[in-house]
């Protein structure tokens, strides 16, 4: 009888304990899913405050076009998902630069900050044109500004600040 190690189906092997199923692999995707939930609620969490649940049918057509202008929980729970994914991946990013610049766990906070505007204008400037949308300014500058420092603190800091707690250095 052939019996198969649970070592070998995960990909380590006694000599190379780095398989996918690693733990420093799982501590990286748990690090970055925690970043990207946290960020993504408190993101959300506003949005929904300023703008109403609309703003989950508007991220849907970003994705969809116009057609997701027609509701549906369907198309609200894209929307949620979506911007989870957004948030996930803004986290994913942060946690990957991370690895080669360690000033952004040593400076989490100015850090954070910094990383919040650059993911506000790459939203502006690069999301949003290429979405099914095809969103682009020109902008307010009241609207812009709001922006970046809603994006500084509820997806900069709660990524940069998670990243550093939870992510082994």
């Amino acid at each position: 009888m052939t019996t198969i190690s649970t070592r070998s189906v995960v990909g380590e092997s006694s000599s190379n304990p780095s398989g996918f199923f690693s733990p420093s692999t799982v501590r990286a995707a748990a690090t970055i899913a925690v970043a990207g939930l946290i960020a993504g609620a408190l993101d959300i969490s506003q949005a929904l405050f300023l703008f109403g649940s609309g703003v989950l049918l508007s991220i849907s057509a970003g994705l969809l076009g116009p057609a997701a202008g027609s509701g549906g929980a369907s198309i609200y729970a894209l929307g949620l998902v979506l911007h989870f994914g957004i948030a996930t991946i803004f986290a994913a990013i942060y946690y990957l630069v991370s690895r080669k610049l360690r000033f952004l766990l040593e400076y989490p906070v100015i850090c954070g900050l910094v990383y919040g505007l650059l993911v506000e204008l790459s939203m502006d400037l690069i999301v949003l044109p290429l979405s099914a949308l095809h969103a682009r300014g020109p902008f307010q500058l009241s609207q812009l500004l709001r922006g970046i420092g809603v994006h500084m603190v509820t997806v900069g800091l709660p990524v940069s600040l998670s990243i550093r707690r939870f992510s082994r250095t």
